[in-house]
């Protein structure tokens, strides 16, 4: 079976675990703070705190924001379900925005149009999370256009696309934004088997973040009220999680990092392969645009006037492992609940309707690749 996504790990990564395990601490040691640095360097941004999950992440960016009981907050429909549950974590109110059906990624046009709506009715977003839909970034420059003018704070849901670029820096400089969140997922562009974080470069939000994530507990001489008993002493003044990432992880991901722009090449690679190979058939490709600018964690096709469903099972037959990028986040029962049904968000919908995800990993062989286009028309042609 061809997986749509998998991990790479060499020799170098379990080296890099192994010396943790048998000279270093697990936790609270050196590696974590080391990672934060390098991630930081890379991303162009002034901060990183690394965290357990990207949606331990998300969650810190919304409460670091203020996002609470009485807000509300906009994503967009076509994303993981985390990307609005961190919101409804904070007892906020959620929202959408509808997909731009080109780019597949949050529509900065109609993000305007609902602003002013949203204004008349004075129930403007106190955030956006924006999602950079299967690596390729969203207008960032238009959406902080809008939103800055509404004073509306900004989060970049990254997941999908650390590594990739945006207007000559790298997706996660925050320029556009007032926080980005990445993901290590093994399917992702690295990964530290799981694991998430913030980039930033706001001193501010950043020092909060890292009070949420650990307990609320500091012994940081700016934060604590009064004096410590001794040096052993700390202070709760927050209350937090533990969303700590562990040295292990953090050591896979510091090696892993030193790759991360080779396997973003070879994912590039493959999808301008995809692109010049499926070119014949009847298939809605993603924005060729994005071909040297995306992060390409997904390649995702929409079929016209063939049955999405068949070809998921005869792809499936064949061994490969298609998957389908995302099931709208306001069909699933939750939300439902919450008042949203079918026919709110129509271009996110019919993007669903005729969505498979090919599959694209860096270690994936042109053969491997060639297995699936050869399927591919054998079901179309």
């Amino acid at each position: 079976m061809i997986p749509y996504g998998k991990h790479h790990i060499d020799n170098q990564d379990i080296e890099a675990v192994v010396d943790v395990l048998q000279n270093q601490f697990l936790t609270q040691g050196q590696q974590v703070p080391q990672f934060e640095r390098a991630l930081a360097e890379y991303s162009g941004s002034d901060y990183a705190l690394v965290v357990n999950s990207a949606t331990s992440a998300l969650h810190v960016a919304c409460l670091v924001l203020g996002i609470g009981k009485g807000d509300i907050v906009w994503t967009t429909p076509i994303t993981f379900v985390a990307s609005a549950n961190s919101i409804r974590f904070c007892g906020a109110d959620v929202d959408f925005v509808d997909i731009d059906p080109q780019s597949r990624n949050l529509n900065p046009n109609a993000l305007l149009e609902k602003l002013k709506i949203a204004e008349k009715n004075n129930q403007l977003p106190k955030a956006i999370i924006c999602v950079h839909f299967a690596g390729a970034s969203c207008d960032m420059q238009q959406i902080s256009q809008i939103c800055r003018s509404y004073n509306i704070a900004i989060i970049e849901d990254a997941c999908h696309a650390l590594g990739g670029d945006y207007l000559n820096q790298k997706i996660g400089s925050c320029v556009h934004s007032d926080l980005t969140v990445y993901s290590f997922h093994p399917v992702k562009s690295m990964t530290t088997a799981e694991g998430g974080a913030i980039v930033s470069n706001n001193a501010s939000l950043m020092k909060q973040a890292a009070l949420y994530a650990k307990h609320g507990v500091t012994k940081d001489a700016e934060l604590i009220q009064g004096e410590l008993d001794g040096p052993w002493a700390y202070q709760q003044i927050e209350l937090g999680f533990n969303y700590r990432m562990s040295d292990l992880n953090a050591a896979l991901g510091i090696s892993q990092l030193k790759k991360l722009n080779e396997f973003i090449q070879k994912r590039r690679t493959l999808a301008k392969r995809y692109f010049a190979k499926l070119a014949h058939l009847p298939l809605v490709l993603p924005d060729q645009a994005n071909l040297n600018t995306s992060a390409w964690h997904l390649f995702s096709i929409e079929f016209e006037g063939f049955d999405r469903k068949l070809a998921y099972q005869k792809l499936q037959q064949a061994g490969i492992g298609v998957n389908v990028h995302y099931i709208p986040v306001h069909f699933q029962p939750y939300y439902q609940k919450l008042g949203f049904k079918k026919g709110d968000f129509p271009h996110a919908e019919f993007y669903y309707s005729r969505t498979l995800t090919l599959p694209l990993y860096p270690q994936m062989t042109f053969e491997e690749q060639d297995k699936v286009i050869t399927a591919l028309e054998q079901i179309l042609l």
